[in-house]
């Protein structure tokens, strides 16, 4: 659960950063694609790191957990707000998302184990 804390909170902060951009500045949403995708992906990242820096073992487990309740939390959000499931290029997306956090609780469990 802090993993998925961590990225909420991380994804709040970067929205509140990119919506004062947009509404202050002559930046277009397409401009800020890249730059917003790869800070999702280091959001997700990160959030598998702590997850697996808390758990201190089963790493690829622990970070897999993550981004897949991450996945499921963004899931219900976009099926009960938006009444749609998501599109095989959000799937693609999500399926990386999970891929990044699993990476991010192996390298977290690594860097904990190292340091006791």
């Amino acid at each position: 659960m802090y993993g998925v804390g961590v990225i909420f909170i991380l994804i709040i902060l970067f929205s509140f950063i990119f919506s004062m951009i947009l509404r202050f500045t002559s930046v277009t949403e397409h401009s800020l694609t890249y730059i917003i995708m790869a800070l999702s992906f280091m959001t997700l990242f990160i959030g598998g790191f702590v997850s697996g820096g808390k758990g201190k073992k089963q790493g690829l487990l622990l970070g897999s957990g993550t981004g897949v309740l991450y996945v499921l939390i963004i899931l219900m959000f976009q099926y009960l707000g938006h009444d749609s499931l998501f599109s095989l290029k959000q799937w693609i997306h999500q399926g990386c998302f999970i891929v990044t956090a699993m990476m991010g609780g192996v390298l977290g469990v690594n860097m904990s184990s190292s340091q006791t």
